[in-house]
């Protein structure tokens, strides 16, 4: 791509507060945006080959409110990353990333989180730090089980679809706002799954396709029928 396609690019963020630059084979962050880190709300750069983001630059976009970087080669996110602290939309699906940094409980206004496609092989305990977090699809990962600590989940929604799931904490059931909860393709035998998630959650709509086990059996435990009760209820409301 020629500079002054890039130059013109950015003349338009500078207006428009939107940098978008996908299927470009862009390797590396456009180093020219750091002239508009207190202009852009949005930045797309999704479908390239971007392998790392400029620790020195990416922290200083004060005004981001979306970041998506889908279908990157990207292996690790920088700590500074955590400095946008107007951020609402992080999209980072399909990429390397095994882990998040240490201090990603700092991105305060974060509501969207998707890392669908990565090599996570644990739920990020960071998570549990965001109190505005709704939705997190962590589906396609290599995770193995769901630790204690996901009780203090604040989200509404939650994509666990195609892991290596065989073990889940009992305490998934006290996600206070946790109303979707998808388990598809997992490796869970019926017995791991707690039936607390059933007769004593918020939970409206959980998906377990795919599991080892039938889903009629999971019509015959105790509390399915408070499952559907909440199921059917919210059907109603957005019917």
């Amino acid at each position: 791509m020629g500079n002054s396609a890039l130059r013109a690019h950015v003349e338009t963020a500078q207006k428009t507060g939107v940098f978008q630059l996908k299927d470009r084979g862009l390797t590396e962050f456009p180093s020219e945006l750091q002239k508009l880190t207190s202009n852009l709300r949005t930045i797309d750069l999704s479908n390239n080959k971007i392998e790392s983001l400029p620790p020195m630059i990416i922290g200083k976009f004060t005004l981001l409110k979306s970041l998506s970087l889908n279908n990157n080669k990207l292996t690790v996110l920088p700590e500074e990353l955590c400095n946008l602290k107007k951020l609402e939309i992080l999209s980072l699906n399909n990429n390397h990333l095994r882990e998040l940094p240490s201090t990603f409980g700092q991105l305060a206004a974060l509501k969207t989180l998707s890392l669908s496609g990565n090599q996570l092989r644990a739920l990020p305990p960071q998570l549990c730090s965001l109190r505005h977090l709704d939705v997190v699809d962590l589906s396609k990962n290599q995770i193995r089980s769901i630790p204690d600590i996901v009780g203090e989940l604040q989200v509404i929604e939650l994509n666990l679809n195609q892991n290596q799931i065989s073990q889940i904490s009992v305490k998934i059931s006290c996600c206070p706002r946790l109303k979707v909860l998808r388990l598809e393709e997992n490796c869970l035998e019926l017995s791991m799954l707690p039936q607390s998630i059933l007769s004593d959650s918020q939970i409206c709509l959980l998906a377990v396709e795919g599991n080892l086990f039938e889903i009629k059996k999971l019509r015959e435990l105790d509390g399915y029928d408070k499952y559907m009760e909440r199921f059917t209820a919210t059907k109603k409301k957005f019917a």
